[in-house]
């Protein structure tokens, strides 16, 4: 719904003001009797009136841009937090998240103790990739007794392979000052141990774990973080023992159940698991998905019989899910049965699934022996799905190269593209192979011929942007083409990173950092932090610098473009500040 400030019975009484007033012809001008009276300080005047109404007009017409300004120009002409709030909302509808961080933090000034603008700011941290950013305002919310929910922002923290030490440091600090009455304090803790346990600090994380065990002994929380983490321990034991507390404390949670299936799996008590299985689909009432999961659960536990029969009533569904003659197929693979396997591959339709389906049968046939019926299935799978052309065609360049056969990878591609010569997908490959063979001249031609026909193919901007700045050549063309890019993609991290690139080599490293800064976030990989790490250096930001480089030696094992960054700047290792 559109955001309203002035009710309908108020706009209505104003109308009905105006049509009220009697009519009379219009007399001589009189002397305005407010002409030398002071301006009003307080209330609502008519500039105030009219900002108002024009904001409400703005957001029941979609324009909530200029419906977000008007509430914050009013609201910082009368200091109303209510109207920063309206401005927050009106600012949800109008995606601008830059708008409506703006909104967010004029809404935090005006109500430093509000919950709602610090659980924005932490929710728009998030979407950037900021984790630390967002662990802050869910402390400054924790700080103030309200609800940070610690512990699900670690667990998603995990999820997501954010970079964890600084956030677990962040909290520890967070503990250390944080009084152990705090209505807030337990949540801290489990998300301190959270974040132990998942940097490999599994010692610190139990006896954490244990001393809140002590303290509160009945929540049912603590109990299946202590089940989840004996899980990732491979203590069956102890996770069937944690599990079994927290569904005497919490018995309609289901995740206990779960980890108890999970922790008679790992201890081998494979009809034990099955057991607990069963009440879980009775209890949501034959769900698709969770069946789904526990066959992969199975799966994973090298039970393939329990998984087959979990995955087997799917199949008679209207709407099974494609994944499911996946698993199927693998599971017949495993036992031998190619042919069978095959079925079940080729059932997947077009969509997620359809791809990894083909790739598995095109391997499964190789391994067998029987490469020529896997060039032989591919080139029918084109012709029953010519949607899927383009995909198929670069698996099976990708085979060919995996079995170092370039040349007829190179023919293929050569073959479909003269037939399909608008295919940008196709194109775009040949270009990128030509660039790895060092043919940058066929790689421009490939890329200028897919924007010659679609000039707003951000992929192809990008990617010849790019190869100009890398090279150091045509830096002004690389610039345009890269924003021209970020114009059509302005959240893409790997366009941030050309963009913030193309800066750096046009000498402009100040105008780089905050682009690389974004990308990093948003895209943690080896070459853009290798672009990061050389930008905050020639910016004499060294101390940063090399707590990058470290973070990226622990994080990634192959790095290319950081050993090639150490191999020109050898000081980044040295002890000393040049």
């Amino acid at each position: 719904m559109p955001p309203r400030l002035l009710p309908p019975l108020l706009l209505s009484a104003l109308l009905a003001a105006c049509q009220g007033t009697p009519f009379a012809p219009p007399g001589p001008p009189l002397e305005d009797p407010l002409a030398s009276a002071p301006p009003v300080a307080h209330g609502l005047d008519a500039a105030g009136l009219a900002t108002l109404l024009t904001a409400e007009l703005a957001g029941q017409r979609g324009d909530y841009r200029r419906a977000t300004e008007g509430y914050l120009s009013a609201a910082e002409r009368y200091g109303d937090p209510a109207l920063v709030e309206r401005a927050a909302l009106a600012a949800r509808f109008s995606e601008d998240t830059a708008l409506l961080e703006e909104a967010a933090r004029r809404w935090q000034e005006r109500a430093p103790e509000a919950e709602g603008p610090q659980r924005l700011l932490a929710s728009l941290a998030l979407q950037r990739g900021d984790w630390e950013g967002a662990l802050a305002a869910r402390l400054a919310l924790s700080t103030q007794g309200g609800q940070g929910d610690l512990a699900g922002f670690a667990e998603l923290a995990i999820e997501e392979d954010a970079y964890l030490p600084p956030l677990r440091e962040r909290l520890r600090g967070f503990l250390d000052e944080l009084p152990a009455g705090h209505p807030r304090h337990h949540d801290a803790a489990l998300a301190t141990a959270l974040l132990e346990a998942a940097s490999g600090e599994r010692l610190a994380a139990e006896a954490r774990l244990a001393r809140l065990a002590e303290a509160r002994p009945d929540d049912p929380a603590l109990w299946l973080i202590r089940a989840q983490l004996a899980l990732e321990a491979h203590d069956g034991t102890a996770a069937r023992r944690a599990a079994r507390r927290g569904l005497s404390l919490a018995p309609d949670d289901s995740r206990f159940t779960l980890a108890l299936a999970q922790a008679e799996l790992q201890l081998g008590n494979v009809a034990a698991a099955e057991a607990q299985t069963e009440t879980l689909l009775a209890y949501h009432d034959e769900h698709q998905e969770l069946r789904l999961a526990l066959a992969r659960l199975y799966l994973e536990h090298d039970a393939p019989a329990p998984a087959r029969r979990l995955l087997l009533p799917l199949i008679d569904a209207d709407d099974t899910p494609p994944v499911t003659y996946l698993l199927l197929g693998g599971i017949a693979a495993a036992d031998g049965e190619v042919d069978n396997a095959l079925l079940y591959y080729r059932q997947v339709p077009p969509g997620d699934a359809f791809l990894a389906a083909r790739l598995q049968a095109v391997r499964l046939l190789d391994e067998a022996g029987r490469f020529d019926e896997a060039h032989a299935l591919l080139a029918e799978e084109r012709r029953r799905h010519p949607g899927q052309s383009s995909q198929l065609t670069s698996l099976e360049v990708e085979l060919l190269d995996e079995r170092g056969q370039s040349s007829e990878a190179d023919a293929l591609l050569e073959r479909i593209l003269a037939g399909t010569p608008g295919d940008a997908e196709l194109r775009y490959l040949r270009a990128m192979r030509a660039y790895q063979a060092g043919d940058v001249a066929t790689l421009e031609a490939d890329l200028r011929e897919v924007l010659r026909r679609d000039p707003d193919n951000a992929l192809a901007l990008n990617a010849l942007g790019y190869t100009f700045a890398d090279e150091n050549r045509r830096l002004d063309e690389a610039l345009e083409l890269i924003e021209r890019a970020h114009e059509l993609e302005p959240d893409n991290p790997a366009i941030l990173d050309s963009l913030g690139w193309a800066h750096y080599r046009l000498g402009d490293p100040d105008t780089a950092l905050p682009y690389l800064e974004r990308a990093y976030a948003g895209m943690p990989d080896q070459e853009v932090a290798a672009h990061l790490i050389e930008v905050l250096w020639a910016l004499g930001h060294h101390d940063e610098a090399r707590a990058l480089l470290q973070e990226a030696l622990e994080r990634f094992a192959t790095r290319p473009r950081i050993d090639d960054l150490l191999r020109r700047q050898p000081s980044l290792l040295d002890g000393d500040t040049p």
